[in-house]
């Protein structure tokens, strides 16, 4: 797992003095990065307080396992794409609604951090994992 970075980059891993970068190219990384972020500045203001709330305290509850809290945030992001201009793609709304809740939660509620970031990972991983490597794929060429 890499650090968080709070400037979108990873962490290198120190070496005789060299830092070892993963074998992916970053530019393409920064890219679909910058596409993502323009489309959550979009989207960010379509999500109401209530819903960050709802799913705030689906994450405090500690009685919820992660996989209760995954479906939640799935409904959330299922309810909220109902909103969204059709002219979007549904799956790349879909992600980029996973991340912006994920930033809005942690901005509500910060102790929440690594319990919403997990829960993203691994809801993106289920959900979108074809659908990226593709969207990479697509960059590359």
């Amino acid at each position: 797992d890499d650090e968080l970075q709070t400037d979108g980059n990873r962490s290198g891993r120190f070496r005789n003095g060299d830092v070892e970068l993963p074998p992916t190219n970053e530019e393409v990384l920064r890219i679909i990065a910058a596409q993502l972020a323009e489309i959550g500045d979009q989207l960010d203001k379509e999500i109401q307080e209530r819903v960050v709330n709802g799913l705030v305290q689906h994450f405090m509850n500690e009685n919820l396992s992660n996989e209760e809290i995954t479906r939640h945030m799935s409904r959330v992001v299922r309810e909220l794409i109902q909103a969204i201009p059709s002219d979007m793609e549904q799956e790349k709304a879909m992600l980029v609604l996973a991340m912006v809740l994920t930033k809005k939660i942690v901005n509500t509620v910060p102790s929440l951090l690594r319990r919403v970031f997990d829960t993203t990972v691994n809801y993106m991983n289920r959900q979108f994992h074809n659908y990226i490597v593709d969207m990479v794929s697509a960059v590359k060429q």
